[in-house]
């Protein structure tokens, strides 16, 4: 039986120009993969290659909407033109669809299930979003809510100095209470999730 721990790091609203590639050196050091949850817009062909050295890295690429909106309050044809773009952007630079959506400001609505074939993600919120949060501070909000199972939720927005700091903490204590860190694929794959079984709610652990 497998007793090994399992827990998935997350990032959201990449690519950005340098801190997703401090982001990839962090991962790179401590030799761990992430998923990264892309905002189809910052998908420029400029940034092509950071997608394509995360891929090669191991790393998911999944889908955080086109334009970051509040799709709680959009219909569903406008919901499903964003989905849909940025996972055409995701195919072409892949090649795999992606199976995971994260949606912006964790604001879902009903409707949005129906208009969006992909599990929805949270995650464990690390504040990290917040200017003022310390790397401290994001570190042990990571660190207290890690159990098997569990998304913790990052950002690798432009200027997210303290995430980066804060990874230097997260990983090897992570690491030292016996965790090791997969993909959200994975994570869900040994748990038996799939989109067709998965329940119609946002998850941040496999075990809800």
């Amino acid at each position: 039986m497998d007793d090994k721990k399992y827990i998935a790091l997350t990032f959201d609203d990449g690519p950005s120009d340098h801190t997703s590639r401090q982001v990839m050196e962090k991962l790179k050091k401590y030799g761990v993969v992430a998923s990264f949850f892309l905002i189809g817009d910052h998908m420029t062909p400029e940034r092509e290659e950071i997608i394509r050295e995360e891929l090669a890295m191991g790393c998911d690429i999944q889908n955080h909407s086109l334009t970051h909106p509040d799709m709680k309050v959009m219909s569903e044809t406008k919901i499903k033109a964003e989905i849909a773009e940025t996972t055409r952007r995701i195919v072409e630079i892949s090649g795999k669809e992606p199976k995971f959506f994260r949606p912006p400001y964790i604001s879902v609505a009903d409707h949005m299930y129906d208009a969006i074939p992909l599990i929805f993600i949270s995650g464990v919120g690390c504040d990290d979003w917040i200017p003022d949060a310390s790397a401290e501070t994001r570190a042990k909000k990571a660190i207290e809510g890690a159990r098997d199972g569990a998304v913790i939720l990052l950002h690798d927005f432009e200027g997210n100095d303290a995430t980066v700091e804060a990874l230097d903490t997260i990983i090897p204590t992570l690491k030292t209470k016996g965790f090791e860190f997969v993909t959200v694929t994975e994570l869900f794959e040994r748990a038996g999730i799939t989109y067709e079984n998965a329940k119609r709610e946002v998850y941040s652990f496999t075990d809800q």
